[in-house]
């Protein structure tokens, strides 16, 4: 099913991001929109810097490794008001948030969610992965282990926050948790499923395509200089 909106979304393309600096990108362009500043949606595209966050069902219970392991390895946990658990972020893994108007587009967030999930599943499968959702944990999965997760926060109708699919990022750090407050689970990577590195140009590419397929939408290449905040 096409979740047709009958708009052109700009879709920014960014390179590695700090979480917070992306966070409070995704908040500047929540108010730009509410101000009727900016009157379309917008697709992120970046990776992250190393990062654990912790989604509204908090999640610190779920870190195995301690917080002063990670001080020395400088890598930071971060409390954001997206949906799920404790996950983590790294470069190699694919992040993309839509800052998406749902009421406006008239999408209801379910039918969204399982927007995004099919999204990541048609690029699996452009590299030959079979992936599929699993109803009762969202995200994308390869048999038991979970190749995509996602995590959004709805403010005054406006979806933020998003997916993160994993390309050739490292899997050790999803070691030292329990990935999105689940046991015995194990995450995989497209490198781990194809033993070969994966070009993340490509699977940027893949997502514009099926992004726009899935939605209708016609994904408009923009800088992010382009766009006005205020």
């Amino acid at each position: 099913m096409v979740l047709s909106t009958g708009n052109e979304w700009i879709c920014v393309e960014l390179s590695a991001l700090s979480y917070k600096d992306a966070l409070n990108l995704q908040h500047e362009l929540i108010d730009a929109k509410k101000n009727k500043i900016i009157d379309r949606d917008i697709v992120l595209f970046l990776e992250h810097d190393p990062v654990f966050t912790l989604g509204r069902r908090g999640g610190i219970e779920n870190l195995r490794v301690s917080e002063s392991f990670l001080e020395k390895l400088n890598i930071p946990i971060i409390q954001v008001e997206r949906g799920g658990d404790i996950t983590f972020h790294g470069p190699g893994q694919l992040v993309v948030y839509p800052i998406v108007d749902l009421k406006k587009a008239k999408i209801p967030i379910l039918e969204y969610i399982k927007g995004l999930e099919k999204v990541m599943i048609r690029v699996a499968d452009d590299w030959g992965i079979k992936a599929e959702r699993n109803a009762v944990n969202r995200g994308i999965w390869v048999g038991n282990n979970k190749l995509g997760s996602i995590g959004i926060s709805v403010q005054s109708d406006i979806s933020f926050h998003g997916f993160a699919l994993n390309v050739n990022v490292l899997l050790e750090p999803f070691g030292w948790i329990n990935p999105c407050g689940l046991q015995d689970i194990k995450m995989t990577s497209m490198k781990q499923e194809l033993s070969t590195q994966v070009s993340i140009g490509r699977v940027r590419e893949s997502v514009r395509y099926h992004f726009e397929a899935v939605f209708g939408v016609e994904l408009v290449l923009k800088r992010l200089s382009d766009l006005k905040l205020q």
